[in-house]
């Protein structure tokens, strides 16, 4: 779905509670209340899924407002700091996001849902608690600065699983002199589903749904078995290489049966293939 700006990821999983009928919802990648943009949600047997789902790249669309931090490192928070903005040319903003290209470390944004020691790090800010943020390695994948104006910079990024775009408006904002905190953020696409796809809030009980073998076809790689296969992944036995068809790349994969139904998430080994996770067949 297109999650609109104010609710948190918690509340839309309730609303497609609500809306759908069903207790079993899950969605591939929390967004934070002041964020917008693609939330995959998951429903029924498709939340034994959203591991790989939320495994996948993301891309984001962000504008940050330079010479002034927030506690939040967004729009939503308390000023903490302000720096002057100097006088930027967009060669030089994109050389300087372009250094933060690969493998990182990160530190995480204090106010976060990391949980430390079992409490989630905006908790324990709001108790008055000092936090200092873990920092993890992240990936970059691709980075562009759109447009510099005046203390306005837009940027448009893709990133792996666990990369916070606040802090790396932060690290940024550091790198060219200053400081800044995110004013708008929107989410372009969760691994293979885009924004142009996706339903939006007030429409989710109408919204057409992937399938959850499309979904996970889109995801992972495809694994064809034929009966002896399927028999094999149901009882959880090793499913010989001679029984699928497919499965080009490194895996994970989606193994379906003949008629194309999901059957189980797989990876290769030895000279076949191991489930990692079943799908029981659909009740009829």
């Amino acid at each position: 779905m297109d999650k609109p700006r104010g609710p948190t990821s918690h509340d839309v999983v309730q609303a497609v509670r609500r809306a759908c009928k069903t207790r079993a919802v899950g969605h591939a990648g929390t967004l934070d209340p002041m964020a917008t943009g693609v939330l995959v949600v998951a429903l029924g047997r498709a939340t034994k899924l959203v591991p790989w789902l939320t495994a996948a790249d993301k891309r984001y669309a962000a504008t940050l407002q330079l010479g002034v931090a927030t506690h939040t490192l967004d729009a939503e928070g308390e000023v903490v700091e302000e720096r002057p903005v100097p006088a930027l040319e967009l060669a030089e903003a994109r050389a300087a996001a372009a250094s933060f290209l690969g493998e990182y470390a990160q530190r995480a944004p204090a106010v976060s849902a990391i949980k430390v020691d079992g409490v989630r790090l905006h908790e324990r800010v709001r108790r008055g608690e000092e936090v200092e943020a873990p920092v993890r390695q992240v990936t970059l994948r691709a980075v562009e600065v759109r447009r510099v104006e005046g203390a306005e910079l837009e940027v448009v990024l893709e990133a792996s699983k666990g990369f916070y775009v606040r802090s790396f408006a932060r690290d940024l904002a550091e790198a060219l002199g200053t400081v800044a905190h995110l004013t708008q953020l929107r989410r372009l696409a969760s691994g293979p589903f885009s924004v142009d796809e996706a339903c939006a809030m007030e429409s989710l009980a109408e919204a057409e749904r992937i399938p959850l073998a499309a979904a996970a076809a889109r995801t992972l790689g495809v694994l064809e078995a034929d009966e002896a296969g399927v028999a094999h992944a149901r009882h959880g036995q090793p499913i010989p290489a001679a029984t699928v068809r497919g499965g080009e790349g490194e895996g994970p994969f989606a193994l379906l049966d003949p008629a194309g139904e999901l059957v189980a998430v797989v990876r290769r080994e030895g000279e076949g293939y191991q489930v990692v996770r079943g799908f029981p067949p659909r009740a009829k």
